[in-house]
């Protein structure tokens, strides 16, 4: 099925969407302010070794330094990158440039091993030079938590550059494993002889094919090759390698031989992605564009109409049924209700017709939205097998087209249709709106009679344990005119009751569920 990445830019976000058939599938989206330090390579500076918590303070061009625990120190790597400063007693250690040339001599380092036994003071020393790689982003006064243990993550596979040790996601069936196992020794050994460093296949690589695979494998590789260059000319605390953007992940991630072209509205972003594209994945250079319509490039799909649709609980069905979602923590429900629809001949079909169209809506509707999780589809209850199978096959066809995994069940006893979706982000409702201040993220909040006569107990209560000169009640517009007018005869008998005025008080910016009575 055909398919158009459309890229829309701006300084403070960038938004990506997938369109197959004219209809948007898939939005992504990525926030400059939130994007995080976590998988950057640095190649960072000692700036204080700690022998009593054996860790280290790493400086990598942060406001706060970085910390390094013994345990995540590779000393070999340590010793390569090791700058003497002058008075240092220890055995010489190689200059930064002799270090990175002789780093840059292999294409991957010899087997590496932690050595928590070792002191940290016997494997560094302030001043050192040493490549770091960001475990943990920095969180209010702590700085950054490190590792010299590199990692680099593709879309199928992790790349161990220090290691030799190649490994399969546990989440995937042990019976699978071994297979897999070999299957990649094989695939990501050299032919030259030099080391091919280790590799972890992930969990979403368990049926990629041998091309994926050795396509994945090359980029790693050539993104090691980078860093390792990198570090032969640039000083210390500098940044090294940059976890990939939405934009490269969407080269990297989405770009298949269906998509047929990639659009994005900022020149410069352009010019960029093509760099990366011709140095990493010279197959997605042709498709790249630089869109310079003047209407938004996201209008040509009326892609910004999606995305608010896609935070609303009811979806319309064009038959005139319509989709009720409901996403909580444990589950997602969806709920197929016919509305309006009255158009077939009879009651079996209008039902059978509303879980067909049903069927694909909701399949698009979780791509749409990235709900991911259990997910429990109610589908209107029909009385033929045939029509039953027909939509639970209409359903998977649609769904196989999801690039996330998924697994399905048939129907169950009591109607509903049972499936699993990999969780792989945050869903768009997650990312794009927060819980209601009035609601506390319920949904609903209490009816203004409901708040009146909660405060008119809490004066009951507080009447009891002070005795001041008058209640005054502050609360929102509509809970003060209630009491004003149909709550009025129930307020002025309990202050006929306790023997104290009490007065009225609104406040704009009160909700309805808050009020606060103030003791005068």
């Amino acid at each position: 099925m055909s398919q158009d990445i459309l890229i829309n830019w701006s300084p403070q976000e960038t938004r990506v969407a997938v369109v197959e058939q004219g209809a948007v599938q898939e939005v992504h989206l990525e926030r400059t302010l939130e994007r995080g330090l976590v998988g950057n390579i640095y190649l960072g500076k000692v700036s204080r070794v700690l022998p009593g918590m054996q860790s280290a303070f790493i400086d990598i061009g942060l406001d706060r330094a970085a910390f390094l625990h013994v345990a995540d120190l590779m000393p070999n790597i340590a010793a390569k990158h090791a700058t003497p400063r002058a008075g240092t007693p220890a055995t010489p250690a190689p200059t930064p440039d002799a270090a990175a040339a002789a780093l840059a001599a292999n294409s991957a380092p010899k087997v590496l091993t932690p050595n928590p036994v070792l002191p940290i003071e016997r494997q560094i020393f302030e001043g050192q030079a040493l490549m770091v790689q960001v475990l943990k982003d920095p969180i209010g006064t702590k700085g950054a938590r490190l590792t010299a243990q590199i990692s680099i993550a593709g879309r199928l596979l992790v790349f161990l550059p220090q290691d030799n040790h190649i490994g399969v996601s546990q989440k995937i069936p042990p019976a699978q494993r071994e297979a897999l196992r070999q299957r990649l020794v094989r695939l990501t050994a050299t032919t030259d002889g030099s080391p091919a460093g280790g590799f972890i296949l992930r969990t979403n690589a368990e049926d990629a094919t041998d091309e994926e695979l050795v396509d994945d494998t090359a980029y790693l590789r050539k993104t090691w090759l980078r860093i390792k260059e990198a570090a032969t000319r640039q000083p210390p605390a500098t940044l090294l390698h940059e976890d990939l953007s939405l934009m490269q992940r969407v080269l990297r991630d989405l770009v298949g031989a269906d998509t047929q072209s990639i659009r994005i509205d900022s020149r410069e972003q352009h010019g960029l992605l093509m760099g990366f594209a011709g140095e990493f994945m010279p197959d997605t250079v042709s498709k790249l564009q630089h869109y310079s319509g003047e209407r938004p490039i996201f209008d040509l799909y009326n892609i910004d109409e999606d995305i608010v649709r896609a935070l609303s609980r009811r979806v319309d069905l064009k038959s005139g049924g319509y989709l009720v979602i409901d996403q909580t923590e444990a589950l997602t429900t969806v709920d197929v209700n016919t509305g309006g629809f009255v158009g077939a001949r009879n009651f079996d079909d209008t039902v059978f017709r509303t879980n067909l169209e049903a069927a694909q809506t909701i399949a698009r509707q979780l791509r749409l939205r990235n709900l991911g999780g259990i997910v429990i589809v109610d589908f209107i209850d029909m009385v033929r097998d045939d029509h039953r199978e027909a939509v639970l096959t209409e359903f998977r066809k649609q769904i196989a087209r999801d690039r996330v995994k998924t697994m399905i069940g048939g129907f169950s006893q009591l109607g509903l249709v049972e499936m699993t979706r990999k969780r792989t982000r945050e869903s768009l409702a997650h990312m794009l709106s927060e819980s209601c201040e009035a609601c506390a993220g319920r949904g609903a909040v209490k009816t203004a009679r409901s708040v009146c006569y909660d405060i008119l107990r809490e004066i009951l209560r507080e009447a009891r344990a002070f005795n001041p000169r008058e209640f005054r009640v502050v609360g929102s517009a509509k809970v003060i005119e209630l009491f004003l007018d149909e709550e009025r005869a129930h307020l002025a008998g309990l202050s006929d009751f306790i023997g104290k005025p009490i007065s009225l008080q609104s406040e704009g910016s009160m909700t309805q569920e808050q009020y606060d009575i103030v003791l005068l």
